[in-house]
């Protein structure tokens, strides 16, 4: 028996799924979009577990005022950098995670603003995180990439895990460059990352207001720097 002929689209049909398509896009890019990026050298696996799970913070702090996008960055091995797509779900987010295994290499810091500001340019992030523990670059090349980035008005948050003064000078300089905050944690202290994930799901969802409902240590901390 012959099937009966398909239904042809009518222009009608079509221009209402342009517009519906349309609208979708033009939600999506309206959601506040935060990279969130990780050094994924050897030495990280623990920290990378951790904020594996911490990194939900981020979005259920979000979920309060309006919905997260988050692009999810790494580095690792030789020359190997990732980026994701943009996700708007936690639970996406912790897969991912949770199928890298971090190997040994030099951080490629340069590399992820670079990348951050070309997102950037094609729409607009509110913030930046990285989580990380070593500079292997020129110092002077890193801060001239956050003065960019500030001028840019996208914000570095750079979380230091250990206490090397060397890195934490860097850090410290180039989120005052990027008009950004820097935060130290250490192998104890989850509680605290996570706090300080969710502070800035905060800022990066409802800006400085929404930084000052919260009242905690971490959200003061980025604050006052902030407003420096």
């Amino acid at each position: 028996m012959a099937k009966p002929p398909s239904r042809r689209a009518s222009s009608q049909d079509v221009t209402q799924f342009l517009q519906k398509s349309r609208a979708i896009s033009e939600f999506v890019e309206r959601q506040p979009r935060l990279l969130f990026a990780v050094d994924a050298t050897a030495s990280r696996q623990p920290t990378w577990d951790r904020a594996t799970l911490l990194q939900q913070e981020m979005f259920h702090v979000s979920s309060k005022l309006t919905t997260l996008s988050v692009q999810l960055c790494y580095f690792r091995g030789f020359n190997e950098f990732r980026a994701s797509r943009w996700l708007t779900d936690s639970a996406a987010l912790t897969q991912l995670m949770g199928k890298v295994r971090c190997e040994g290499g030099h951080t490629q810091i340069i590399r992820l603003l670079r990348h951050a500001q070309k997102e950037h340019r094609k729409t607009a992030m509110k913030a930046l995180v990285f989580i990380g523990d070593a500079v292997e670059e020129a110092p002077d090349s890193l801060c001239d990439l956050a003065g960019q980035c500030g001028i840019k008005q996208l914000p570095l948050f750079l979380f230091q895990e250990g206490r090397d003064q060397n890195v934490e000078q860097t850090y410290r300089t180039m989120a005052k460059l990027s008009g950004g905050a820097y935060a130290r944690f250490d192998t104890s202290s989850a509680q605290t990352l996570a706090a300080l994930l969710g502070a800035v799901a905060s800022f990066a969802t409802g800006g400085h207001a929404a930084l000052e409902m919260r009242d905690d240590d971490s959200a003061k901390l980025l604050l006052q720097q902030l407003k420096n």
